[in-house]
């Protein structure tokens, strides 16, 4: 995907996604001049950015507002862009000591998973494990740190959604690629009716012959560097403990 664009493009791609992560706010060319000296005028930042919205990687809410990055932007941030940011030794110790504590009761497992991600991340997180009926979820008044869920109507829908077995267990296992490791989906392209904001990251592993899944679910922009390596190192201690 990334060999569509230049390096330039690439690289104010990168940096628009980092400030519009950190600020919740769409993102004009005269910022990134002024943060990142990029070497460039504004004016020909503004031009690449009209190469990356007509590419389908930008998207402009209002004229007069900057612009913000779209699922496909998202996706090779996650894929190719992002620097990781990796966990402490710390949070490592205390994330296995939580997950194996239910060893042996997978009700327990998943629970203590679930608190235990919602915790580290500070976000809404959710599991399921195919074909069982119910699903693990803590952590919901994580998202109302962020500023795009002061919208009441957003969050009845995605709590509602939460509550849904059937659709999470569709969502997690019965995507076109239910085999990768992480997946990355927003409500913008799923169509769901009012959480075009809302983005869920998730992990695939074993439990016990099944197939599990744990997820975090917060806004399209997310802190994926922060976020996705938690993710991966709880899904590997769920299979661990699950063995």
């Amino acid at each position: 995907m990334a060999d569509a664009l230049s390096a330039r493009q690439i690289q104010i791609l990168k940096l628009l996604i980092d400030e519009y992560i950190n600020t919740a706010e769409p993102v004009g060319s005269e910022a990134l001049d002024k943060k990142y000296n990029l070497g460039i005028s504004p004016a020909t930042i503004r031009n690449e950015m009209s190469v990356l919205i007509k590419t389908g990687f930008l998207k402009q809410i209002h004229t007069s507002s900057g612009r913000v990055p779209t699922p496909k932007a998202m996706k090779l941030y996650v894929d190719q862009l992002m620097e990781e940011k990796q966990m402490s030794l710390a949070d490592e110790v205390k994330a296995k000591e939580d997950v194996t504590r239910g060893k042996g009761d997978i009700d327990r497992i998943m629970d203590e998973a679930t608190h235990a991600l919602a915790r580290q991340t500070g976000s809404l997180a959710v599991a399921a494990v195919d074909s069982y009926d119910k699903i693990w979820h803590a952590g919901y008044a994580n998202v109302f740190q962020n500023p795009e869920f002061a919208d009441m109507m957003l969050c009845e829908s995605l709590f509602s959604m939460i509550d849904e077995v059937e659709r999470i267990n569709d969502l997690m296992f019965h995507r076109p690629d239910p085999g990768s490791i992480l997946d990355i989906m927003f409500g913008e392209e799923l169509s769901w009716p009012n959480l075009s904001p809302v983005s869920i990251v998730t992990t695939h592993f074993n439990v016990y012959g099944r197939k599990g899944a744990l997820g975090v679910v917060g806004p399209t922009r997310l802190s994926y560097p922060r976020v996705v390596p938690v993710l991966k190192y709880f899904g590997s201690l769920i299979q661990e403990a699950t063995r």
